[in-house]
């Protein structure tokens, strides 16, 4: 249904634009029509999930598709353990939605208000030194191409096409359905510690290889690191969750309600910025329980921000986080978001960040409120000297002549896009920088 047009924004408030006309299709063949339509008139198409990216990667110009009523469970393949998918499906629905048949997903990312679609698009990625990207799940899709036409890849149609449509940036075609591999439902107990940040530089490359999952935060003008190690259990372990009011007293009292106000402040008097992280690091980070996995993997953020996020080669993350840490020093910045390191296993997939290498991430935020071209544009100058890929929905200012250097399959995308797309039916301002002509 097309309903009247407005301004849309992202979440992050760093992206907006008026569409030509909005429309909500809740179906294949809606989509197919819309994408029809809009080629007859000559408008692009642009699919919108959440809006939880940065970048401008979901702009529409012209027609925006809003999928949020093309959501749930398509099937469900018991035997070999894969659920399909509407591409509008949320990630927070999804645990409940695989709960019946004893299925999870593999990993996920610490924010889950994206759709699947959405998350596999840009790159989406937890932690675990073992574990991939999202996008890594996907074992089938089904996009509408720019002729308004249905494209299956999966292990029986075009399987070579599968590590290009799995992680692709919105480029290819408006995904409908994804289909991904799951796991057996599991637990993981959480260990959530402060430390001093010297030993836990140390000691990444131990941690980062041996546990499940491992990642830290650092508030700078601080010398803590805030670690998070997770060991997962089957699912008959028995369940410890967090009692109710620690948890709200924790997340939303301390981590939203407080930690919102205080960077409100801090926009305004950024004095006062040091003086809270140090209390902060004494305030929370210090907990252990054991859930199940969406529980602990997933974090609510009600504090808007905005963030750029590089991949590393994982043995640059040291050298990295050491010159990001002097350079705040050396600038004199009050910055008020914590510095998050986390860590993903090397795959395929041809525009993935961790495309053919071990890879640590390195995330940088600041309030919604604030400028943050100076802290992303010096810290994106020390990622892109040791080898960094931007997260494809996280704020950076690359395009697609420096772009090309860093992924070895990146001309066979855009040749794949030649192909599906020639048109460029499904381009916007952020694609055409990214990919070129």
């Amino acid at each position: 249904m097309t309903r009247p047009g407005g301004e849309w924004r992202n979440w992050g408030r760093s992206a907006r634009i008026r569409p030509q006309r909005v429309e909500y299709p809740n179906s294949t063949d809606a989509v197919r029509r819309a994408v029809q339509s809009a080629a007859r008139v000559g408008l692009a198409v642009k699919a919108v999930g959440a809006g939880h990216s940065f970048t401008g990667i979901a702009a529409a110009p012209g027609v925006l598709l809003d999928l949020r009523d093309l959501s749930g469970v398509v099937r469900v393949d018991r035997e070999r353990e894969q659920v399909t998918l509407r591409a509008g499906t949320h990630l927070y629905s999804i645990p409940a939605l695989l709960r019946p048949y004893g299925l999870a997903m593999e990993n996920l990312g610490d924010i889950d208000r994206q759709t699947i679609a959405g998350a596999i698009s840009t790159g989406t990625h937890g932690t675990g030194a073992r574990f991939g990207g999202i996008a890594t799940q996907v074992v089938g899709a089904v996009l509408v191409t720019a002729d308004g036409e249905l494209l299956t890849v999966d292990d029986e149609h075009e399987p070579e096409l599968l590590p290009a449509v799995a992680l692709g940036l919105g480029a290819l075609g408006v995904l409908v359905e994804v289909t991904l591999q799951c796991v057996p439902a599991f637990v993981l107990h959480a260990v959530d510690e402060p430390g001093p940040l010297a030993e836990v530089l140390d000691s990444i490359p131990a941690r980062s290889a041996d546990a499940d999952h491992f990642e830290f935060y650092w508030f700078p003008h601080t010398d803590v690191g805030l670690t998070k190690t997770n060991t997962r259990l089957p699912r008959t372990a028995p369940r410890h969750p967090l009692p109710a009011m620690a948890k709200w007293v924790d997340e939303e009292l301390l981590s939203n309600a407080v930690y919102g106000a205080v960077c409100a402040v801090g926009t305004a008097v950024p004095a006062v910025v040091p003086s809270f992280s140090r209390l902060a690091v004494t305030l929370t980070g210090d907990r252990e329980y054991t859930d199940w996995s969406d529980r602990v993997l997933t974090q609510h953020r009600g504090v808007r921000f905005r963030e750029m996020e590089y991949a590393l080669p994982a043995e640059n993350v040291r050298t990295a986080f050491d010159r990001l840490r002097a350079l705040i020093d050396e600038q004199g910045w009050r910055i008020s978001f914590p510095v998050e390191v986390r860590f993903a296993a090397a795959d395929d997939l041809w525009l993935s960040t961790a495309y053919g290498r071990d890879s640590a991430y390195i995330a940088v935020h600041r309030y919604w409120r604030e400028n943050p071209s100076d802290y992303f544009e010096a810290v994106e100058q020390i990622m892109l000297e040791l080898g960094g890929r931007p997260h494809w929905g996280k704020m950076h200012t690359l395009d697609a002549r420096v772009l090309r250097d860093r992924y070895p399959r990146f001309d066979d995308f855009v040749a794949l896009r030649d192909r599906l797309d020639p048109d460029r039916r499904f381009e916007n301002s952020y694609l055409h920088r990214v990919l070129g002509e």
